[in-house]
């Protein structure tokens, strides 16, 4: 899917929600990301338009999980508010939040920790001591915060976990 349709995709779930799409606020291999404001309210959001299905809907049901539980925030961390979403457009529209926060769910598993042989494993956790260096620590620590509620992170990287000094 190219980006130009993704765009194309938030432009409609805006136009259905009385939204004005703003700035590019991240591309990655799940989507774009933007910002959104609002004909009917004040303030800013930020819309996640999915390439995949899949990927959509781990994230919008995550988003839900973290909404029935009331989490606003994992050890300090922001965690945006699902605002709603929209299963044909695969748009979920959510908060936007500052530093520190968790952030990015499309990758992320409900209820079952992933498998991955040993080896692989290892070499992704030395690659994350690396990417955070002396945060790694907290970072572990927010991945076990959201284990509690059956949240299983497996895109972890300093953009999606962006901690303070």
């Amino acid at each position: 899917m190219t980006k130009l349709e993704l765009v194309r995709r938030a432009e409609e779930y805006a136009q259905r929600n009385a939204l004005v799409v703003g700035e590019q606020l991240g591309f990655g291999v799940h989507g774009i990301v933007l910002v959104t404001e609002s004909h009917e309210r004040a303030g800013r959001s930020a819309i996640k338009t999915h390439e995949r299905q899949g990927a959509y809907v781990r994230e919008r049901d995550v988003y839900r999980r973290l909404q029935g539980h009331a989490v606003s925030q994992v050890r300090r961390c922001h965690v945006p508010q699902l605002i709603r979403y929209d299963d044909d457009l695969w748009v979920v529209e959510m908060t936007v939040v500052t530093r520190p926060f968790v952030l990015d769910f499309a990758g992320a598993y409900l209820d079952t920790r992933p498998e991955y042989p040993l080896e692989a494993l290892d070499e992704w956790r030395k690659e994350k001591e690396e990417q955070f260096g002396h945060q790694w620590p907290e970072v572990q620590r927010v991945m076990s915060a959201l284990e509690r509620y059956g949240i299983f992170l497996a895109d972890v990287s300093p953009s999606n976990v962006a901690l303070t000094d």
